[in-house]
């Protein structure tokens, strides 16, 4: 059996988070075995290693070496044996969001990054990530009104823009996997735009 993997990405604010679970149902109405996971975190490891890059001073080549030794332990642990099982898995954030924000964020060398991907993913890769797009400011508003702010989401507007730029342009080099939403609108209209990109990429469903 061969399963989905479908990945959530944005900048943090974006409200991807907010439609996970409405994806989740889409599918599952439709017969599907769904899981959800998140990246940095999805195995005890993982999260533990989430803790610490959130919380922790660090470098950002430190914090990009310790985002990819927990998704290699993800996708051992997890999205391998999900996919194998033919289970639809959801994750919140993959290695895209490695090349925005360590990337295009913290400004470290791309072709680091494109070996790292290819020795620690080993070619497993989400079949279509959605992609939620939204200004630096706004979503800067979104999540002062929402929680504390951790290590990351503590920076300035302008590596929010930075790490955008990154989306956008891992978007331009995978048109046909990377699907832009708008999120700027309502809950209500960018779930309408989620469910729209589901339907016709997924209609047998």
């Amino acid at each position: 059996m061969t399963g989905r993997f479908i990945s959530f990405e944005g900048i943090d604010g974006a409200g991807k988070s907010t439609h996970i679970q409405a994806v989740a149902e889409w599918f599952r109405a439709r017969g599907a075995d769904v899981q959800l996971s998140r990246e940095p975190g999805g195995t005890p490891l993982a999260e533990s290693l989430r803790d610490i890059v959130l919380k922790q001073p660090m470098g950002s080549l430190t914090e990009l070496l310790l985002m990819f030794a927990g998704r290699r332990d993800h996708v051992e642990a997890v999205i391998k044996p999900a996919l194998a099982a033919g289970r639809t898995l959801l994750c919140d954030r993959f290695t895209d969001a490695s090349f925005a924000y360590q990337g295009g964020g913290r400004g470290l060398p791309l072709a680091v990054l494109d070996s790292l991907a290819d020795w620690v993913q080993e070619g497993t890769e989400p079949e279509l990530t959605l992609w939620f797009d939204l200004p630096a400011g706004q979503a800067a508003a979104r999540r002062a009104s929402a929680r504390e702010a951790d290590r990351i989401e503590q920076l300035d507007l302008e590596f929010f823009e930075r790490v955008r730029g990154g989306y956008a342009a891992r978007a331009a080099q995978a048109p046909q996997r990377i699907v832009r939403i708008d999120a700027s609108g309502t809950v209500e209209q960018v779930g309408a735009a989620v469910l729209a990109v589901l339907a016709e990429r997924y209609p047998a469903c």
